[in-house]
């Protein structure tokens, strides 16, 4: 049966570069995972071998490093535009590059007088920060993002009026726990070079902050409308972003039986279960807007 090279892709991928910048005695650290998807003319290196269109995996790491140095790290969304459009102007056999970071936190340690040490840094450990830039030559999507962002609430919330059949065992809560580990990725609207630029750095912190005032100010009878106002209110405070898309894991936390002990346990005691869990996925959009970011957001 005849057959025929169908889509392909190649790069290095997790390349790890810390760029520290020296402003006099202040230093300033930016932490990224970087990893590049190249595609293009590549169908004889499949059929045949031939590498005359390959452009090494080891110099797309090394470009990754140059980069750092020539060009600085503004922010993760910033340098995956440098590193997309070199590599598609300046290979005639690449026609898309896509360049994945995260961006791991740091922030300075508080020396014992109070001030912020200037050159000792800390891991927040809260998140990790994603971007995601693609280039094919004449169109840019940008879509960012974090996972790992953990969120409770310890009250203001509910769950009840839910389908049940025979097999339903689970009691209807009037104040429960709501915890939850955010994964979320947002689609800009800004798609080439002669638009407004977005400001990468203050996007970032506002969608974060909306995102985060969302879940706190919501009172949730269930997890997809605390996932909706989430979507909502970063889409109606911020123009640049056009869709929003979110994968939350329903932590569980169950009211732990005390009284074999003679105990009273008035939502005080939870054990808190790290499977199974609900997952909760869902994508909200500007009005007018398609959606494009996957379903499975590990594949972005």
């Amino acid at each position: 049966m005849p057959t025929i090279l169908g889509q392909n892709q190649y790069g290095k991928a997790e390349t790890r570069v810390v760029k520290i910048t020296r402003d006099g005695a202040t230093h300033h650290i930016k932490d990224l995972n970087v990893s590049v998807a190249l595609s293009g003319d590549m169908e004889e290196v499949h059929y045949s071998g031939s590498n005359a269109n390959v452009l090494p995996t080891d110099t797309t790491k090394n470009t990754v490093y140059a980069f750092a140095r020539e060009h600085g790290i503004a922010s993760a969304e910033q340098f995956g535009i440098h590193l997309a459009r070199h590599f598609v102007t300046s290979q005639e056999a690449i026609h898309r590059a896509r360049i994945r970071v995260e961006e791991y936190a740091w922030e300075r340690i508080a020396t014992s007088d109070a001030r912020e040490a200037r050159h000792s840094f800390v891991r927040t450990g809260q998140e990790t920060r994603l971007t995601q830039v693609t280039y094919d030559g004449a169109t840019w999507e940008v879509v960012s993002g974090l996972k790992d962002l953990t969120v409770l609430n310890s009250t203001d919330s509910e769950f009840w009026g839910y389908v049940k059949d025979k097999y339903t065992t689970l009691k209807e809560a009037y104040d429960r726990i709501l915890a939850t580990s955010v994964s979320a990725r947002w689609r800009f609207h800004w798609t080439g070079d002669e638009e407004p630029v977005p400001d990468w750095e203050t996007s970032y912190a506002e969608v974060r902050k909306h995102l985060l005032q969302a879940f706190a100010e919501t009172y949730s009878l269930s997890l997809q409308q605390t996932l909706y106002r989430m979507g909502a209110r970063i889409i109606e405070h911020r123009g640049e972003i056009d869709e929003v898309r979110f994968s939350l894991p329903n932590s569980h936390h169950f009211l732990v039986d005390l009284e074999p002990f003679g105990l009273k346990n008035d939502n005080e005691v939870f054990f808190a279960a790290d499977r199974p869990y609900g997952l909760i996925e869902g994508t909200v959009l500007r009005d007018g807007c398609e959606a494009r970011i996957p379903v499975d957001l590990t594949n972005l």
